[in-house]
Parts: C-alpha cells; sequence; structure tokens
C-alpha cells in the first residue's frame, strides 16, 4: 500500500469514526441473513478474553457490531467495505479499551485459484483488517494473522453463496 492509499485511508477512517457516532441505525455485515437458514453473524467466539460475550463491553449499535466476528470479502479482493470497515472499527474500539487484549486474525479464500494463491489472499485479507486496526491505535503487537486460505470452508457449496462465505477474516480473541 503506498503512502498515497494509506493517507486516503486514515483520512476515510477519521471521517467514519466521527460519523458513526451520530448514527442510530443498526449494521449488519455483508451476507449476515443469506436467506437460506445459514447464519453468518457469529463464528462462536463472540466472547472477550473473560468469557463474557463482546456484546456485554458496549451496548447498541457498537455491540451489534462487535459480535460480528467476520468480515467478508469481495472475489479476488483483500478490501474492506463499508459494513465491513464499521465491524473493524467496533473490534479496534474494544481492542483500544482492552489494551491487554490479543487477536488472532484468520485469513480465508473460497476454493478457486491454488493452494498457494488462496494462502497467500487469506494473508492479505487478514492484514488488511491488521491494518485498520493499526491506523486506529491498536498496537501491533497484540495483533496476529494466520492464513488458513481455502483449508476451512463454512460452507461447502461450490456456488455463488457459498464462495461469498468463504471469503473472509475470522476475528478471533485470546484469552
Amino acid at each position: 500500500m503506498n503512502n498515497t492509499s494509506k493517507l486516503i485511508l486514515i483520512a476515510l477512517l477519521a471521517g467514519m469514526v466521527a460519523v458513526s457516532g451520530c448514527n442510530k441505525k443498526t449494521r449488519k455485515a455483508e451476507g449476515s441473513d443469506m436467506g437460506d437458514g445459514v447464519s453468518t453473524s457469529g463464528t462462536g467466539t463472540e466472547f472477550g478474553p473473560d468469557g463474557k460475550p463482546l456484546g456485554d463491553w458496549q451496548s447498541g449499535a457498537s455491540a451489534d457490531l462487535l459480535s460480528q466476528t467476520r468480515i467478508y470479502f469481495a472475489y479476488d479482493s483483500s478490501e474492506l467495505d463499508v459494513d465491513s470497515m464499521a465491524v473493524a472499527e467496533a473490534h479496534a474500539a474494544f481492542l483500544l479499551n482492552n489494551p491487554s487484549t490479543r487477536v488472532v486474525l484468520e485469513g480465508h479464500a473460497d476454493e478457486r485459484g491454488t493452494r498457494e494463491y488462496n494462502l497467500a489472499l487469506g494473508e492479505r485479507r487478514a492484514q488488511s483488517v491488521a491494518d485498520v486496526f493499526i491506523a486506529l491505535g491498536v498496537s501491533a503487537m497484540n495483533i496476529d494473522n494466520v492464513s488458513y486460505g481455502e483449508e476451512n470452508p463454512v460452507a461447502e457449496g461450490h456456488d455463488d453463496s457459498s464462495w461469498h462465505l468463504n471469503r473472509r477474516v475470522e476475528i478471533r480473541y485470546d484469552r
């Protein structure tokens, strides 16, 4: 990422942080309701380091965003969209308020592409989320990235909706 892109990202993040405090609507992550009975709003790791549900740390829209521990990506992309950015910002705020908490960002890809390419793509996706956290003040020492590529799908199908669910970063807190 070049310096111009970093400056634009920081400016956008600052603007989104300023505006998000005024927004009373609850946002849903892309793909959080696929209409097929599959819930994608969490990964089963929606708990903070002391075992309390993440939603207990904050209230309202922040709690809803914190309960979303998956960030989804477009095909062959590691860029966060607006909804994903809101989720990342909520988790960054949580980490800033809990500076001893460590987080693992697990990057994933769908089954298309070679194993090596998908591992690299998963790493880029995890790093994109880490970059947002760091830009918002989270210590890089508290963030670990890992890529699973296509190895751990959450949806076994071979269609667009399954592929969409598998293109993700999972946010997991160390206890």
